[in-house]
């Protein structure tokens, strides 16, 4: 949903099948203000990467997606949710633990390190640790009324502009 966001927010180009997801390219443009205005000679250009795998498998395609466009590690940003923070949470942060998310793993993998950046939803946690409850809780629609979904995803957007338009907090010494 952050994702989609962002490709409409900056106009981005049709996603395309490739590297085992949906790619789409363009420039980050700030609150959808022309490709010239803002940054330099233009706004930065971007690839945002649907990938089509199995959650515990999305390496498979990031991590060719990456070696293409030869980017380094740290100009890598994953969104993904995070059950570990109550819904409506969004974190931004370079690197760190991984806080057993095998999606995260497995990027990590694929990219050969962690030190990638991410944007971290919160949607909260089930009341229950069982693996397929958990799974089911993670896969399933939203319970939150869709206003405040709507709002999560805004927020979400807005933090991975600030992240790829490099306006983003320094990062805690650590």
């Amino acid at each position: 949903m952050v994702a989609n966001a962002l490709a409409e927010r900056w106009g981005l180009s049709r996603p395309k099948d490739r590297f085992r997801g949906r790619l789409a390219e363009g420039r980050a443009r700030p609150d959808g203000a022309p490709p010239d205005i803002g940054h330099g000679v233009g706004a930065p250009r971007v690839a945002m990467l649907w990938p089509l795998t199995y959650m515990n498998d999305v390496g498979r395609s990031v991590g060719p997606a990456r070696g293409s466009y030869h980017l380094p590690l740290e100009r890598v940003l994953v969104v993904h949710d995070e059950i570990d923070l109550p819904f409506g949470e969004v974190r931004t942060r370079l690197g760190g633990g991984l806080a057993g998310h095998n999606g995260l793993k497995s990027v990590r993998n694929a990219l050969g390190g962690a030190q990638f950046w991410r944007v971290r939803v919160g949607v909260g946690r089930p009341n229950s640790t069982e693996p397929d409850v958990v799974a089911s809780y993670v896969l399933s629609r939203f319970r939150e009324p869709p206003a405040e979904v709507a709002e999560l995803t805004a927020r979400a957007a807005d933090a991975a502009e600030r992240v790829v338009l490099d306006e983003r907090p320094p990062t805690p010494a650590g």
